[in-house]
């Protein structure tokens, strides 16, 4: 167990961003994680990292200029961006702030004034692109962190695991042509935004650098683990990270009312489990996770406890992690392991 802090990103403004009385990503996420961490027996190991809006520069690295002029357009007003994408009178400072504390926290954990850290922000952001708002997504705050680590910290490798149900269409654009960045994601297929084939492995200095596994659903806690162990892990290790971002979703979860996935908060905590295994051997408490989905508050709550119990040394994951050595491998998994070997020789 490290002796340093959890940075931690949570605020009220966040809240504040309201798409809609029935819009699903609605601030009562944050409400169920608020009283999820005042339950947690951890929590003294929090340390709030302060709310900074990001600058143009920092967003520019990643989004159009006109894609900001178009999301600032939207400061004080409802608006909408997409058809499921709108916004609140908040909802543009929210934006700011998601993606600037987000590169706060990870220079912190990068610095070593916290070990790891986890980002409760709203809006999401892996949905969008250099160019678009979509799928609830204003600025792609990951992205943004990302760019931030490989262009004005120098870090030469970055681990970008996406486990949101959803393909993060956004992200995997942005750095598609980047060997600087490897994105790996899980998500449920077909579905929303029917992107991340296995065969989508990047682009030109980026071709290997970008890892699909789209699932059927109905795949809960087994399956996850084993790709992550047996995929995820011999990769990264090759790739050796710098550091680690998570696009921390949860609407994989098996109550999530749009997923249609069965992982549960134990099994999240799990897949942070071989995360920090990673992060061990090649950047010690350089794991930084970023909330994205998750539709069944409850459920949010209790799946960010079971990560941070992982970050804080207060939980292994071993239970699940046996469990799933046991389970019989997914026929998805043989068909990444055949893609990613192409690039990583390590199958």
């Amino acid at each position: 167990m490290s002796d340093k802090p959890i940075g931690i990103v949570h605020d009220p403004l966040f809240q504040e961003h309201d798409p809609g009385s029935f819009h699903p990503e609605s601030p009562a996420r944050l409400v169920a994680i608020d009283r999820a961490l005042n339950e947690w027996a951890g929590r003294e190991v929090l340390q709030p990292i302060l709310l900074r809006e990001a600058t143009r520069e920092e967003l520019a690295r990643v989004h159009r200029d006109s894609h900001l002029e178009r999301v600032a357009a939207t400061e004080g007003k409802r608006a909408s961006l997409d058809p499921d994408t709108q916004t609140s009178p908040a909802s543009y400072r929210a934006a700011l702030a998601a993606a600037g504390s987000l590169i706060d926290l990870c220079d912190a954990a990068l610095e070593g004034r916290v070990a790891h850290g986890a980002a409760l922000v709203r809006p999401p952001g892996h949905h969008a692109t250099p160019t678009r708002a979509m799928g609830f997504c204003l600025f792609n705050n990951v992205a943004v962190a990302a760019a931030h680590l490989v262009e004005a910290r120098g870090l030469e490798r970055v681990l970008i695991v996406d486990w949101d149900v959803h393909h993060g269409n956004g992200t995997e654009e942005i750095f598609y042509e980047d060997p600087r960045v490897l994105y790996f994601s899980t998500h449920q297929s077909p579905f929303y935004p029917g992107t991340g084939a296995v065969g989508s492995v990047g682009r030109g200095e980026g071709e290997g650098y970008t890892l699909n596994v789209p699932l059927y659903a109905g795949q809960g806690d087994s399956t996850f683990v084993r790709i992550f162990e047996d995929l995820l892990l011999p990769v990264a290790n090759a790739f050796r990270p710098r550091f680690i971002l998570v696009s921390a979703g949860f609407d994989a979860h098996r109550a999530d009312p749009l997923g249609g996935m069965r992982l549960t908060a134990a099994g999240y905590g799990a897949l942070t489990a071989v995360l920090r295994d990673i992060a061990d051997e090649h950047c010690p408490g350089c794991i930084v996770l970023a909330l994205e989905g998750g539709y069944d508050p409850p459920a949010v709550g209790r799946s960010v406890v079971a990560c941070l119990e992982v970050l804080a040394g207060r939980s292994d994951g071993a239970e699940v992690r046996q469990a799933a050595s046991q389970a019989q491998a997914p026929e998805v998994l043989r068909q990444a392991q055949a893609t990613a070997g192409r690039y990583w020789k390590v199958f």
